[in-house]
């Protein structure tokens, strides 16, 4: 780890900078983020099927396209960060482009010439719904979309901003860090949980106007408190040759002798100049040392590639949990604005509050993780953080797994339900089935966010070089990106075969629709990816820590 300066240029020191006073000082600022970003995604897809009247699978696509490009985004955020700008900086920007989006969206919602038209109800009935223009679609979209570039630059920074406050080098600090991806998603998920209670809440019930208007002030606060601690952060110096470069030059001049070599290969000569089939990434064995920039760094640049190569066939694994892990916002909230939602005679539980129940278990649970499953596993494993990073995302996976298929079965039930009561064709009447029949799934799905999430945010941290920091906690987020394009172009397919937006899995009616279908596809998918996902687990060699 390269030595941490202060604000000033100067070597930071350890009384004053860094360790746990500026990590939760960082948490705290990421806090305020998750509550603006979920105070969006949560319920997106009732504003996208409700004022913008598109159908529900066209809500969910979009909902999901655009929560994978602001996840796929990070590698740009990571790239702009390790090589030119440093994580402070980024973050920095990222979060004035989000108070900008913000600001647009919530003008989007307010001024006439901008918001969708309302529909038009005679005793109480509606009678027409005028569809927005298509500038004001555009304006929408564009305001969403700079958020998500925000979100991209913002999301892989801040986390290993927060974690660059620890020195591994110190034993003490060390320690400190591993908890900090604990504390950090307890912080994630806090901010999560009150975005989903509060601002959910205002949007059904006190207009979009308002529910985007407080996300905008939020990130207005949280950009001017991170500035204001500037001086109490440890920085890493950006690398004087981007590293990026340097996996750039090890990869094209591998290429480039590997097509020499099979240009000129002949007879005997191809078994003495293949590479090492014992490399782990036999690719690198074709570099010429003339051919990268500093004689200094080949070393450095092929463990740089090599480190990355070993960690593709675990993040491909995971996609499909991230495709499991995008239907919370989406269709779990759709199956819950059908059912019975009122507590009481007057109150009634917006559809994407339930989505609470997943950060509240993550939170609950996480301390329990802490304080007695890591020391219940270190008595048989002798580890000292109880499961290793892989064991403890393979169990997470495994529990969506079973969470998805609980989903499934509610759903059949909410189905049958719904035809027991007549209610096939009536999709304006409430299923007389309590919401909290969503509540299983949902803690389950908790608990295997506290494995999974937290493990994957640790791994991806890391096991890639030093100087990559920032595109490990990338790689991780595009898990979460690639996964929610996946999911959207697997519901766009379905409902294009299965029938449309009248009859097929993804109806706009949920009484005719098949939703149940699509978790039972996904738990399927789930499964396959676990049992492949164990495979390259068990032959994986965790990066070798240096003191």
């Amino acid at each position: 780890m390269a030595a941490a300066v202060d604000y000033s240029g100067n070597p930071a020191s350890t009384s004053s900078t860094g360790g746990w006073t500026s990590a939760l000082f960082i948490i705290g600022v990421e806090m305020t983020e998750r509550f603006a970003y979920y105070g969006i995604t949560s319920n997106l897809i009732s504003y996208l099927t409700g004022p913008l009247r598109e159908s529900t699978a066209a809500g969910a696509a979009n909902e999901n396209t655009w929560s994978g490009a602001a996840s796929s985004l990070a590698l740009v955020g990571a790239f702009l960060a390790d090589s030119w700008l440093g994580r402070y900086q980024t973050v920095l920007y990222s979060s004035f482009l989000a108070f900008l989006g913000l600001g647009m969206l919530t003008l989007s919602a307010t001024l006439a010439s901008l918001k969708p038209p309302e529909c038009t109800k005679i005793d109480s009935e509606i009678v027409s719904c005028p569809s927005p223009s298509t500038f004001q679609v555009g304006f929408f979209f564009f305001s969403l979309y700079l958020i998500a570039l925000a979100h991209g630059g913002h999301k892989p920074c801040t986390q290993a901003f927060g974690a660059d406050q620890f020195d591994t080098r110190d034993p003490a600090e060390s320690a400190s860090r591993s908890s900090f991806f604990n504390y950090w998603y307890f912080g994630v998920c806090t901010g999560t949980i009150s975005a989903q209670l509060v601002l959910n809440y205002i949007q059904d019930n006190y207009g979009w106007a308002l529910g985007f208007g407080i996300p905008f002030v939020a990130v207005g606060i949280a950009l001017v408190a991170f500035f204001a601690g500037r001086k109490t952060y440890r920085y890493l110096p950006v690398a004087t040759e981007s590293p990026f470069v340097r996996i750039g030059q090890v990869c094209g001049a591998s290429m480039k002798k590997r097509w020499r070599l099979h240009s000129t290969r002949s007879g005997d000569a191809k078994e003495t100049l293949l590479p090492d089939e014992s490399s782990q990434c036999g690719l690198l064995d074709y570099a010429e040392p003339h051919e990268i920039s500093s004689q200094s760094n080949i070393k450095m640049s092929e463990e740089e590639v090599t480190s990355l190569a070993r960690l593709f066939p675990l993040w491909s694994t995971c996609v499909v949990y991230a495709m499991v892990f995008a239907q919370p916002p989406t269709l779990f909230t759709k199956q819950g604005s059908t059912m019975e939602r009122h507590i009481g005679s007057g109150f009634q539980i917006p559809a994407a509050a339930l989505q609470s129940c997943i950060s509240s278990t993550t939170i609950a649970f996480l301390p329990i993780y802490d304080s007695f499953l890591v020391p219940f596993a270190r008595k048989f494993t002798g580890r000292p953080s109880g499961l290793t990073m892989l064991q403890r995302i393979g169990t997470g996976m495994f529990l969506s797994v079973l969470s998805t298929v609980l989903a499934a079965l509610v759903e059949m039930r909410r189905l049958k339900v719904a035809r027991d009561s007549g209610l096939v064709d009536r999709p304006d009447i409430t299923v007389p089935m309590s919401i909290w029949w969503l509540a299983p799934q949902n803690i389950l799905f908790g608990i295997s966010d506290a494995f999974a999430t937290v493990g994957l945010q640790e791994f991806f941290y890391d096991q890639v070089p030093d100087c990559l920091r920032s595109l490990g906690i990338a790689l991780y987020l595009c898990i979460f990106g690639i996964g929610r394009f996946f999911s959207g172009f697997l519901i766009s397919i379905i409902d294009r075969v299965t029938g449309g937006k009248e009859n097929g899995w993804f109806a706009n009616n949920l009484n005719k629709a098949h939703i149940d279908y699509f978790f039972w596809l996904l738990a399927g998918l789930g499964f396959a990816s676990f049992v492949v996902y164990l495979r390259f687990a068990k032959s994986y060699v965790y990066k070798r820590k240096l003191r």
